[in-house]
């Protein structure tokens, strides 16, 4: 209990941690963000005040190199300069193809009127002018990162939670296996002492109808605790008569079933083989059935029909039972979902891995209309 109890909180502990460092991480690059967005303002007022230089300078000998310098080093930030009538007169680190339409250095002015504010440039507040930019590619790009790890950590979190969910399943399945396969042992003394208390009963010449159903009984117990020392094992499949095992089932509860339902055996071939494990199998059948009684409240008709097509054998189990709607067609077969009263939710569950995990053939609600019944199909490959 305390293994399983730190190994929760040393999950916890590492997924508190990894939402910190990433939180770290998110706001260093927005300060990063901010600061290198400050810088190319900066760069920008630099430039601006290069091109009031040149603008202003009324002297032709004088030299200009270092303003020149400075506007033709701004190689990566996209601006334009206006008029005060907002006329366009320059633009830089523009496609200049595109450029030579009107419409497309206006819509890059008005996306820059939205990204920065202008830079005014003016000689004694005459003869303004205004400088617009967009935030260069690098810092466009950085924008994006922030949402990138974002991504990243909703994926690292799913991973954890996956991980997490499986190990807890995986617990879970160990945790029912081996109360499966003790269930089984412990059916294994008592029906040892039957074995003999009915030999006993043999010796005393009891009616032998009822010996015999008592060792249908015995038998039956044996077949349950073999089936609960098969969970969790890969089971031996052996070339079996599907429609001879199918019938063992079908019987079995028959004659143990009310005396209202009518029962109903159909095949055209009495013969029809296919590779099954026979107690896993007849669990399947037993577990259709039992629901089919169960939906039909002990009356009503069941009716179980083996088709054999030209390569698999179809089986199908109908009832007249209460019926359910479709959108519960894929629920009933998952773990711990029921619709009774009273019960775990595991046996379409363990019939479905039975039949698609080990045998790999198909199992699925057929069709079900509301108060006219239910039919299940199995599917399952020849040999």
């Amino acid at each position: 209990m305390n293994f399983l109890t730190n190994n929760i909180l040393f999950k916890r502990f590492a997924i508190i941690i990894s939402l910190i460092i990433v939180s770290l991480i998110l706001w260093n690059t927005y300060i990063f963000f901010q600061k290198f967005k400050q810088e190319e303002r900066i760069k920008m007022e630099i430039l601006a005040t290069a091109q009031k230089e040149i603008a202003t300078n009324t002297d032709l000998n004088a030299n200009v190199d270092l303003p020149l310098k400075v506007i033709e080093n701004n190689n990566n930030i996209p601006m334009i300069l206006v008029n005060a009538k907002g006329e366009i007169e320059y633009f830089q680190n523009l496609d200049s193809k595109k450029a030579e339409n009107p419409k497309y250095l206006e819509n890059q002015l008005a996306k820059m009127k939205t990204e920065n504010k202008p830079i005014e440039v003016s000689y004694k507040g005459k003869n303004r002018q205004y400088i617009y930019y967009r935030d260069s590619d690098l810092l466009n790009k950085l924008s994006y990162y922030p949402i990138a790890l974002i991504l990243i950590l909703f994926l690292f979190l799913s991973v954890i939670y996956m991980f997490y969910n499986s190990n807890k399943a995986a617990e879970t399945n160990k945790l029912w296996t081996g109360m499966a396969k003790e269930t089984a042992h412990q059916i294994g003394t008592p029906l040892s002492s039957l074995l003999g208390w009915i030999a006993i009963l043999k010796m005393e010449r009891i009616d032998e109808t009822y010996v015999n159903e008592i060792e249908k009984d015995v038998h039956r117990l044996n077949t349950i605790a073999n089936r609960f020392s098969k969970i969790g094992s890969i089971p031996e499949l052996k070339k079996e008569n599907i429609v001879d095992i199918t019938k063992q089932a079908f019987d079995y509860l028959e004659s143990r079933s009310s005396k209202q339902i009518s029962f109903s055996f159909n095949t055209l071939n009495n013969e029809i083989y296919t590779n099954l494990n026979t107690e896993l199998f007849g669990w399947v059948i037993e577990n259709l059935i039992k629901n089919a009684i169960d939906a039909m409240l002990g009356k009503g008709e069941l009716i179980l029909k083996i088709e054999n097509t030209s390569k698999k054998v179809k089986i199908t189990i109908s009832d007249t039972g209460k019926g359910m709607p479709k959108k519960l067609f894929k629920q009933i077969f998952k773990p711990g979902f029921t619709t009774k009263k009273r019960g775990w939710g595991l046996g379409l569950s363990l019939s479905k891995r039975i039949v698609e995990d080990y045998h790999k053939g198909k199992i699925f609600v057929q069709k079900s209309e509301i108060g006219k019944g239910t039919t299940f199909e199995i599917l399952l490959e020849k040999v």
